[in-house]
C-alpha cells in the first residue's frame, strides 16, 4: 500500500484520474452534469482518465431505465468515458451492487487493523440513547451515537449487525480543497459512522472510499453539500495508510430566486435530455454550464477544445451561481449559428419531422435555407419553425395567429397583385432580380416597404417573421410563390 501523504497538500500530480458517480434513481440532473464536465475537462487537459461509475446501492429507487438515461445523456453531451459501463476497464465492475465482495474485504481489513468493529446495537438501543441525550441536553442537536460495541469482541458474527468505523475523538481532520481552500472539522463532532449495513451493502462514504481508492482516483469533484462527508472518507484513507486524493467541492447551482435548482424551479429544465429534446446543442449547454461557476477573464463563449485548454480550478468561485435563461439562450444561439449549414440541416431534420415535414438532410432547398433562417434561431426547434413553410404545399396561417391573418384584407390586395405580377415575370428567379422591380414600384407609389412586405410575407410563409422578403421568395421558388400569392389574394379580397 502507498504511504500516507505527510500534509494536507498533495505533491504535483503525475497522472490524473477523475470520476463521475451518479445514482440511477431518475433523470440526470443538469447540475450534476456541471460536476461531470469539470472533472472531464481536467482529465482531458492533463491526458488523464475519466471514469464513469454507477452508485446503485439504493435498491428501492435504482432502475435500469435510469441507468440508460444517464448513459444516453452523457453520450449526447459528448462527455465520453475511458472506463465504465459499456466500455469496461481494469477496475471493473463499475456498478456498486456488483462490488459487494470488495466492500466486505475492505471492511474486514479495517476490523483486523482495529479501525472498525462489528456493532450489534439495535434500533431500540440507539433510540433510547438519543432520547436520553435529548432529555439531558434539551434538544436533538449534536447527538452522536456511542456504541457499546466499540471496544468489545464478544459478539456473534453470524447474527445481524453493522460494521462501524472507530472514529478518532481528538484532533481534527482537514484538507486543502481546490475550491474552498483549507477546510478542517473537529473529530469530536464525528460519531462512529456505519460502513456496512446489515444487508451487506455499503453506505455512501464507505462505498466512495473503497471505489475511489481501488480505482486510483486522484481528484474527487462533487457538490459542496458533500463537504461534511469528506472528513469521514479522509479518516478511512488515513486508517489504511493510503495517499489521499484531492477534493474539489462545487457550490450549488441555484435558480433565479437563489434556491437550489430542482424540478420545482419555475421555467428551468433540470433533466439533461430536456435540453436535447428542446433543440439545444451539446456545445451550447456545456459552454453555459462551464461558465456557471467558473470564469476566465471576461470571456463567455468557448468551444469544447478551448474549455479543455483554459479550464483551471483557480477560476471556480465559492458562491452558488444562478441559472440565467437569457444567458443560456445567448450562448446557445452563438453555438447554433457557428455550425455550418450542412451540419445544421442534418440536425434539424428530426425536428422538422416532428412538425410533419419530411425532407432529406441533403435537400438543396433545406441546406440553402439554413443560412438566412439561423440568424433568428436559438434552438433547433426555432430553426425548424423557421424552415417548415418551405416544404408545405401552401402557407398555413395558424388559427390563433390573428396578427398574421390581419395582413390579408382588401386594403392589401393591390400590393399582393403587384408582387404576383412581378413574380410571374421574373427570370431568373433570384432575390436580386425580384428586388429591383418591386422596390422601384414601392418608391414610385410613395409607399413604405414594410407596408407591402408584410402581407406578402404572410402570403408566402404564413407568419409575420422570416428572412428578407426577396430571399424568402427565392427559397420558396417561383411556382410555389405564385400559388401562395394567388391563394392569399383570394383570401384578402374575401376578407371583411
Amino acid at each position: 500500500m502507498r504511504k500516507r501523504a505527510p500534509t494536507f497538500n498533495r505533491s504535483p500530480i503525475m497522472s490524473v484520474r477523475v470520476r463521475f458517480a451518479p445514482s440511477p434513481t431518475g433523470y440526470l440532473h443538469i447540475g450534476g452534469v456541471r460536476t461531470a464536465l469539470y472533472s472531464w475537462l481536467w482529465a482531458r487537459k492533463h491526458g488523464g482518465e475519466f471514469v464513469l461509475r454507477i452508485e446503485d446501492t439504493d435498491a428501492a429507487r435504482s432502475t435500469q431505465e435510469a441507468v440508460d438515461v444517464i448513459l444516453e445523456s452523457m453520450r449526447w453531451l459528448g462527455l465520453d468515458w475511458d472506463e465504465g459501463p459499456e466500455v469496461g476497464g481494469p477496475h471493473a465492475p463499475y456498478f456498486q451492487t456488483e462490488r459487494e465482495a470488495l466492500y466486505a474485504e475492505w471492511a474486514e481489513k479495517l476490523i483486523a487493523s482495529g479501525h472498525a468493529y462489528r456493532c450489534w446495537a439495535t434500533k431500540e438501543e440507539i433510540q433510547a440513547q438519543r432520547e436520553a441525550y435529548e432529555q439531558g441536553r434539551g434538544g436533538k442537536k449534536g447527538f452522536k451515537f456511542r456504541s457499546p460495541w466499540r471496544d468489545r469482541t464478544d459478539g456473534d458474527p453470524s447474527q445481524p449487525h453493522v460494521v462501524r468505523f472507530k472514529a478518532p475523538r481528538e484532533g481534527k481532520t482537514g484538507w486543502t480543497d481546490l475550491v474552498y481552500g483549507d477546510v478542517a472539522y473537529p473529530n469530536k463532532e464525528q460519531q462512529d459512522f456505519v460502513l456496512i449495513r446489515e444487508n451487506g451493502l455499503p453506505l455512501y462514504n464507505f462505498g466512495c472510499f473503497v471505489d475511489d481508492l481501488t480505482m486510483g482516483i486522484t481528484l474527487v469533484t462533487r457538490g459542496d453539500d458533500h463537504l461534511v462527508n469528506t472528513p469521514m472518507q479522509l479518516m478511512l484513507y488515513d486508517a489504511v495508510g493510503a495517499e489521499r486524493p484531492q477534493f474539489a467541492h462545487l457550490p450549488m447551482v441555484l435558480d433565479a430566486s437563489g434556491k437550489k435548482l430542482s424540478k420545482r424551479s419555475p421555467g428551468v429544465g433540470v433533466a439533461v435530455l430536456d435540453y436535447r429534446d428542446g433543440g439545444y446543442l451539446p456545445a451550447g449547454v456545456l459552454n453555459y454550464l462551464a461558465r456557471l461557476g467558473w470564469s476566465h477573464g471576461d470571456e463567455e463563449l468557448f468551444t469544447l477544445e478551448e474549455l479543455i485548454a483554459k479550464f483551471d480550478w483557480k477560476g471556480v468561485g465559492k458562491t452558488g451561481s444562478r441559472w440565467d435563461k437569457k444567458k443560456l439562450a445567448h450562448v446557445q444561439g452563438h453555438h447554433l449559428r457557428s455550425q455550418d449549414d450542412a451540419t445544421l440541416a442534418k440536425l434539424v431534420t428530426p425536428f422538422l419531422a416532428e412538425r410533419g415535414v419530411e425532407v432529406a438532410a441533403d435537400d438543396a432547398r433545406l441546406v440553402n435555407a439554413i443560412a438566412p433562417v439561423k440568424l433568428r434561431a436559438t434552438t433547433l426547434i426555432d430553426l425548424a419553425e423557421g424552415l417548415d413553410y418551405l416544404f408545405r404545399p401552401d402557407a398555413e396561417i395558424a388559427p390563433e395567429n390573428d396578427k398574421a391573418a390581419k395582413h390579408l384584407k382588401p386594403a392589401t390586395a393591390p400590393y399582393l397583385e403587384k408582387v404576383l405580377e412581378v413574380v410571374r415575370a421574373t427570370e431568373p428567379f433570384t432575390a436580386e432580380a425580384l428586388a429591383g422591380p418591386i422596390e422601384s414600384w414601392v418608391e414610385a407609389e410613395e409607399l413604405k416597404m414594410g407596408k407591402v412586405a408584410q402581407p406578402v410575407r404572410v402570403a408566402i410563409t404564413g407568419r409575420t417573421r422570416s428572412p428578407g422578403l426577396f430571399e424568402t421568395l427565392e427559397l420558396v421558388g417561383k411556382e410555389a410563390s405564385i400559388a401562395r400569392l394567388e391563394q392569399a389574394l383570394e383570401r384578402a379580397r374575401a376578407a371583411e
